[in-house]
């Protein structure tokens, strides 16, 4: 998942709007980390009434206001305004932590088609090896809100060096009716493939 950005400019959304060009700066805030890539357009209604849906969403998961260990999530804007003023109006309405790509950066366009992006607001969630765990996951964060970063979590396999905050242990067995149905939506190609491959393997021997 690093190097999807690597070689390439991203621009924290702070009021200096710092710039990460370098391979360490890329890694050291990526690395390790589920990614969503959030499409979207100022121009676009549904995007802006999404957008603070995924504000409250990533600031309760990322914000130390609102949690004392940070979730090992990034969040990247890639923009398809029309316009670099549009995009700037939007970007003043994101969270501060957010990255994006500069509005020059053809990058934006590639990585729109890699995706296969059709429709904004979309929100492409990665594992940190790059696999997709979520082509769009703009429904389930509007009706679970953070609950979906639990389920991510577990499908990536992803561990957290931090300690359990008391409030997630109290809820550690506090599971909804659905929430097996979505564990089983994050479930990849590559883990039926693994399944396969064991009873194949256990058939030759």
């Amino acid at each position: 998942m690093v190097d999807l950005f690597l070689n390439r400019v991203l621009v924290e959304n702070n009021w200096d709007q710092d710039e990460l060009n370098t391979e360490r700066e890329i890694v050291g805030i990526l690395e390790n980390r589920i990614l969503m890539l959030f499409f979207a357009s100022s121009e676009c209604e549904r995007c802006r009434d999404f957008l603070p849906v995924l504000n409250d969403f990533f600031k309760r998961l990322k914000d130390p206001a609102y949690i004392e260990y940070p979730k090992l999530l990034a969040l990247v804007y890639i923009s398809l305004d029309q316009s670099e003023a549009q995009q700037d109006r939007f970007l003043k309405e994101l969270h501060k932590k957010v990255l994006f790509l500069a509005f020059d950066d053809p990058y934006r366009t590639e990585l729109r088609a890699k995706f296969k992006v059709k429709d904004v607001p979309t929100v492409v969630v990665l594992r940190p090896d790059g696999s997709v765990l979520a082509p769009d996951a703009v429904q389930d964060i509007c009706r679970f809100g953070c609950d979906c970063f639990r389920d991510w979590q577990e499908s990536a396999e992803l561990v957290e060096r931090s300690f359990m905050l008391n409030e997630e242990f109290d809820n550690l067995n506090m599971r909804t009716a659905t929430e097996p149905l979505r564990r089983l939506k994050y479930k990849t190609e590559d883990d039926k493939r693994k399944k396969q491959w064991w009873k194949l393997w256990g058939k030759g021997t």
